[in-house]
């Protein structure tokens, strides 16, 4: 499956977008449900890194510098993870610097935390930290992050404010700190880079954006944010030209990124979801919608949160209607199913009462027969072959009565179950256990011990009819190749095959579709018990017909 990706992948990033139509989004689709179902894997792995280092820092003097970029260290695990917990460790070096009388650490910490804030909603919290930093004295290694924090807050409250006369205001200083930022950026920097990906995307210059972003992509690892975060981009590129299955494909790239670089803060995969959605695959995009949204009340942003809860309302409300119409799909099919039980049911009975009128003809006729014999002695011989035709019609009336009642108590047996697990079906689906009962549904177990049961009850009616069946079966073979049965055991399978034989079932592909096998491994199975025979195997199975 990770070749498979990777492949994808890099066949992609050199490519695209001229082939992204031509993608195979489903497989990619399941590389991401994958990459879902093993999350807590990725969480895990980084939790474990946190952990050692709050390990590290309880172990070293407050108030020193180590304590300083153990807590960065820290901040940079939880930047993307958990939001809270970011902005803690940042006011503790924040807190820090100031009481080391250290200016550089100072800004430094501020700077983080302001831009920090903006990209999680806070907007006035952010612009209260960039007061505190005083432009004029600032050092000359932090301007450009002083000018791209500005930029970032200007420009998410320019988005995402309501009243256009402060949007249209705040556009505006988030320009001007962009032309800041090209004039003290590298242009060889990502930062640049992104700054003019993102101009030519709005100036819809696709193909440079485009050129651009492959330069970031080179740049960047799957697997971490910074890959996340491009692929993100070239979706948006591709939305803008109307590319719905490039951008699904870039969506489903960056979410895969998010997830396996434990980053609990993203967009990409709320985005697929509602874009799933807008396809009709509402079951996958409620998945994902769902997962998004506790990866997000995991961050703790209120900003993702309001992106995304409208779309997740709508989703929901959507997919709880589609429940509904299964639920009641399924609420027929129980009763037809019930109704052709009933029915059969029925026939059974009735093909019984058959049954035994037939059984006291045959005793009527067998009494009528032995009269004859005693009256009549010149028909002693032809007696003697009409009691053994009665004794045959004896024979298989009994074999089919044993059967009959066991198939009818085997059949009253299943229809309690069928109206249990029908009852737990109903109980699954409305409790929302859809996850769960497709678990169950999937499950090989309880076909096995269904067959378990059935040839447990074979075996037992067969030797209730034919109690010395395998003693005289054994003496038809050589001494050394006679049939043991384990422990527990009535028939094993080669006992059963010629079970079936002498009941009447000779053909091999009967044979094996009850047992399950291939037709081939019955044949193999027949043919290695007559070499064992000490009579001719030709006669072998007729002699196997005439057990008592």
């Amino acid at each position: 499956m990770k070749n498979l990706f990777f492949l994808l992948f890099s066949f992609s990033a050199f490519f695209a977008p001229t082939l992204s139509a031509q993608l195979n989004i489903d497989s990619l689709m399941m590389v991401l449900d994958q990459t879902i179902s093993e999350s807590e894997i990725y969480s895990t792995r980084r939790q474990k890194h946190i952990d050692q280092l709050r390990q590290r820092l309880s172990q070293v003097s407050r108030g020193g510098i180590e304590d300083y970029h153990l807590n960065h260290q820290l901040y940079l695990e939880f930047k993307a993870f958990i939001c809270d917990s970011a902005i803690y460790y940042l006011n503790n070096n924040i807190r820090l610097a100031d009481s080391l009388g250290d200016l550089e650490k100072s800004t430094e910490a501020r700077l983080e935390l302001s831009y920090l804030l903006a990209s999680s909603g806070m907007y006035n919290e952010a612009i209260d930290v960039l007061k505190t930093i005083d432009r004029h004295t600032l050092q000359p290694q932090f301007l450009s992050d002083y000018y791209w924090c500005m930029d970032r807050v200007y420009g998410e409250m320019g988005h995402y404010t309501q009243d256009k006369i402060a949007s249209h205001r705040y556009w505006l200083i988030s320009q001007a700190y962009k032309d800041s930022l090209y004039q003290c950026l590298s242009p060889d920097s990502d930062e640049y880079l992104a700054l003019r990906e993102t101009m030519y995307r709005s100036d819809q210059l696709y193909d440079e954006a485009c050129r651009i972003n492959d330069i970031r992509f080179s740049k960047t690892r799957f697997g971490t944010q910074a890959f996340a975060e491009v692929a993100y981009f070239r979706s948006l590129i591709l939305r803008q030209r109307k590319d719905i299955e490039g951008e699904k494909y870039y969506l489903a790239l960056s979410a895969i990124s998010d997830i396996q670089s434990a980053t609990k803060d993203h967009a990409s995969l709320w985005m697929l979801a509602e874009r799933l959605y807008n396809e009709g695959d509402v079951e996958r995009a409620y998945r994902y919608m769902r997962f998004s949204w506790n990866e997000n009340k995991f961050f703790n942003a209120r900003l993702r949160s309001w992106q995304s809860a409208d779309v997740l309302s709508l989703i929901d409300k959507t997919y709880q209607a589609m429940i509904e119409k299964q639920n009641e799909r399924l609420e027929s099919y129980a009763f037809v199913i019930t109704f052709l039980v009933l029915l059969l049911v029925v026939a059974l009975i009735y093909i019984y009462r058959q049954m035994k009128k037939l059984a006291l003809a045959r005793n009527d006729l067998q009494s009528a027969n032995t009269q004859l014999s005693q009256l009549n002695g010149e028909l002693k011989d032809m007696n003697v072959c009409l009691q053994s035709t009665n004794a045959d019609l004896s024979e298989s009336n009994q074999i089919k009565e044993e059967y009959i009642a066991r198939f009818v108590k085997l059949c009253s047996t299943y229809i309690d179950k069928l109206d249990a697990y029908r009852r737990m079906v109903n109980k699954k689906i409305t409790a929302g256990q859809i996850k769960e009962l497709q678990k169950i549904t999937r499950s090989q177990e309880a076909l096995d011990s269904e067959l378990d049961e059935l040839y447990a009850n074979f075996d037992s009616a067969f030797l209730h009819i034919f109690p010395d069946f395998v003693s005289q079966f054994n003496a038809l073979l050589i001494n050394e190749e006679q049939i043991l049965l384990k422990r527990g055991e009535l028939l094993n399978t080669e006992l059963r095959i010629f079970a079936l034989i002498r009941l009447g079932i000779v053909d091999s592909s009967q044979i094996a579709e009850f047992l399950r096998y291939s037709v081939n491994t019955i044949y193999n199975y027949r043919s290695k018990v007559k070499n064992k025979a000490k009579v001719s195997r030709e006669d072998f199975e007729e002699l196997v017909k005439q057990i008592r």
